[in-house]
């Protein structure tokens, strides 16, 4: 991929990119951190030198090893040299680096201002790797959301009149707890779901109450993220048709992925079913693309938008998530997680049945 895009070496700062490449942890600070990857030849890092020690300790726990080559910089000194003397050292005095998506300004303008050095975007290659899951990547994702969709149902059990919002997430964040995991979700009630990311309002649910979810875990690193909406007692007869509007048009966008198909495909199936029922036109009540890509991260590329015909591939991990959302009265998101297969598409966890009762059996 490097080669294709006429990237000489890859630029990686602390998060998932760097964690997925070389096995290293590192969060983000003034300080720079990089692991430098060239197309030809080892890998390796520069660092803050009172932080080498815990670098390495890292760094060979990977795929970098306990041989990786380090260049350490003390305080006063500037280490965008040490990057030019570890591309010169591999034939590389003149190169194209590309940057990772979220190395920070300061680091990628750094290497840019050095002499013979060009920074590009590294997206085509990390997202390039990152976007199609292998078997491991994929049983870790199927867990995760198998274990939300746990929590949720626990949660939802446990539902009662008078709870507010921050109570019944609570909840969902214990369940996560006693599977196991570290996850929670947002809560949101009544007109407040009608935002697609909720409001910080204090909410009280009620009988009646509308109660839109979203959420996830992580198990090894990798993420889930679904979204349930369901009603404490009845709902109106206009939510249940809103509801099952939600429903078909998450089912056809499952129906409609397979490999080969350009992304914006999916979406167009979804927003087609939401908008024929009188839902329209275009992103009046269907505010957001279908679905991400998910992995390491949350979101991650690709996405599922109009614009986007990159086709889809086997092991392409994305969220399916149409939503209906009816402001100052209420909103409706069905989410699950979506694999590509090599003959479709499937979903980690079962699609809601109801408003009443969210969880169909396993």
């Amino acid at each position: 991929m490097m080669k294709a895009n006429g990237i000489d070496a890859l630029m990686l700062n602390g998060g998932t990119s760097m964690e997925y490449f070389t096995g290293m942890k590192w969060g983000l600070s003034e300080r720079m951190l990089a692991a430098i990857i060239p197309v030809n030849g080892a890998a390796f890092l520069v660092t803050p030198k009172f932080e080498q020690e815990r670098a390495m300790e890292q760094a060979r726990l990977g795929p970098l090893g306990a041989d990786a080559e380090v260049h350490a910089w003390e305080e006063d000194e500037n280490p965008w040299g040490l990057i030019a003397g570890g591309l010169k050292s591999r034939g590389l005095a003149t190169a194209t680096v590309g940057a990772e998506e979220t190395v920070r300004f300061v680091f990628a303008d750094g290497t840019a201002h050095l002499p013979g050095v060009k920074v590009v975007s590294g997206t085509p290659v990390t997202a390039g790797c990152r976007m199609v899951k292998d078997a491991h990547e994929i049983a870790l994702m199927r867990l995760a959301a198998q274990v939300t969709w746990k929590a949720y149902e626990a949660a939802w059990k446990s539902l009662k009149e008078g709870m507010t919002q921050d109570d019944f997430a609570h909840l969902v964040s214990v369940a996560h707890t006693r599977l196991g995991f570290e996850g929670g979700a947002g809560v949101q009630v009544g007109k407040y779901s009608a935002l697609p990311h909720g409001s910080i309002e204090p909410q009280v649910i009620r009988e009646g109450s509308i109660l839109l979810i979203d959420g996830g875990c992580r198990v090894e690193g990798y993420t889930s993220d679904i979204s349930r909406t369901f009603v404490l007692g009845k709902p109106t007869q206009k939510m249940k048709d809103v509801f099952e509007i939600e429903h078909r048009a998450q089912a056809k966008a499952v129906q409609t992925a397979r490999p080969g198909l350009p992304c914006e495909a999916v979406d167009a199936a979804a927003r087609k079913v939401i908008v024929d029922a009188g839902y329209g036109p275009d992103y009046k009540f269907f505010l957001h693309r279908v679905g991400h890509g998910m992995g390491m991260d949350g979101h991650e590329w690709p996405y599922l938008v109009r614009g986007n015909k990159l086709p889809l591939q086997a092991g392409m991990v994305f969220s399916d998530e149409p939503g209906i959302y009816i402001q100052g009265e209420f909103g409706i998101r069905l989410e699950d997680d979506m694999l590509i297969t090599e003959s479709g598409a499937e979903l980690f966890t079962p699609q809601s049945p109801s408003l009443e009762r969210p969880f169909a059996a396993a």
